[in-house]
C-alpha cells in the first residue's frame, strides 16, 4: 500500500490514528444466531463428544457463592476459556493457568465459560490425549459445579452477510461487531488486530483468519482483491473484548508486538 493509498482512505473516512485508518464498530449481533443444539450433563464435555474437532462451545452453569471471593478451578481447559460471571466478563483461563478467583454477593449466579480449541496436536506422545474444551472437574469455592447445559458456537461457519445487526450496543457477553468503512482498494493492506482479545474477522463476506492477543502477530493480511473503494463491511468476533469503543485498522505494514 503505498502513501497515495493511505492519503486516500484516510480522507474517505476522516478517522486517523497515527498515521493508520480507524475501522470503527457501529452495530452488533447476539451470539445466539450461531448457536448450534445444546446438551445437558452433570459434568462438562469434551468437544470430541460434541462431534467438534475445533471451533467455540458456550459451557454455563448455575452456581450458589456464600459471598465474597471464591476461587474456581478447571481440571482440564483446552484450550482458552473466557470467564463470565452474571453476564459480566471475569478473566481468562488456559490449560496451565487453571485458577481464577470471583467476588460476588452471595446467592445464586449463572456461570459461563466460552471455550475455543485453538488447535490439535498431529504428533508425539500428546496425540493420544487430544481432548479439547472443558472436560474433568470443574469447582468453585471448593464445591464441584454439576448441572452444565453446552452449547456449540457456530461462529466460524456463519454467513456474516446474513447475520441480523442492530445498534451497537454494550456486548456484556461475546457478540458480532461490524462496521462499514471506505477505502481505496490496494496490496499489501494489513488488518492490525492489537487491543481486541480472542477471535475470529470477516471483511466484506470473506473471512480472514483468526486473531489473539497473545500472539506476537498482531495484524492479519488483506488478500489484495477484498477492498472495495466504498462500503467495506468488517465484522469481528471476540469471546472477551466488551468495549462498545474497540475499533481495528488499516496499515501498509505487518503489525508486532
Amino acid at each position: 500500500m503505498n502513501r497515495k493509498t493511505i492519503l486516500l482512505c484516510g480522507f474517505l473516512l476522516t478517522a486517523l490514528v497515527g498515521g493508520a485508518q480507524e475501522l470503527k464498530m457501529t452495530g452488533s449481533a447476539p451470539l445466539t444466531q450461531v448457536f448450534g443444539e445444546s446438551v445437558e450433563s452433570d459434568e462438562p464435555l469434551p468437544m470430541n463428544d460434541l462431534g467438534m474437532e475445533f471451533g467455540y462451545v458456550l459451557y454455563e452453569a448455575e452456581v450458589t457463592l456464600p459471598g465474597g471471593d471464591a476461587e474456581l478451578e478447571l481440571a482440564n481447559v483446552r484450550d482458552y476459556a473466557a470467564v463470565y460471571l452474571d453476564g459480566e466478563f471475569r478473566g481468562t483461563m488456559t490449560d496451565s493457568r487453571k485458577t481464577l478467583t470471583l467476588h460476588a454477593e452471595a446467592g445464586s449466579h449463572a456461570l459461563q465459560l466460552y471455550v475455543e480449541n485453538i488447535g490439535r496436536i498431529t504428533y508425539g506422545p500428546e496425540i493420544l490425549d487430544n481432548s479439547k474444551g472443558l472436560f474433568g472437574s470443574v469447582r468453585l469455592g471448593g464445591e464441584e459445579v454439576a448441572g452444565w447445559k453446552i452449547t456449540p458456537l457456530e461462529v466460524r461457519e456463519a454467513d456474516t452477510e446474513s447475520l441480523d445487526f442492530g445498534p451497537l450496543g454494550p456486548c456484556n457477553v461475546p457478540c458480532f461487531r461490524r462496521g462499514y468503512f471506505d477505502c481505496a482498494a490496494g496490496n499489501g493492506v494489513y488488518l492490525d488486530v492489537s487491543g481486541w482479545g480472542m477471535g475470529e474477522v470477516w471483511i466484506n463476506g470473506r473471512y480472514l483468519g483468526a486473531f489473539w492477543d497473545e500472539e506476537k502477530q498482531q495484524s492479519i493480511r488483506i488478500p489484495d482483491d477484498v477492498l472495495e473503494t466504498k462500503g467495506n463491511r468488517i465484522v469481528v468476533f471476540d469471546i472477551r473484548n466488551n468495549d462498545p469503543d474497540a475499533a481495528m485498522r488499516l496499515s501498509d505494514k505487518p503489525v508486532f508486538k
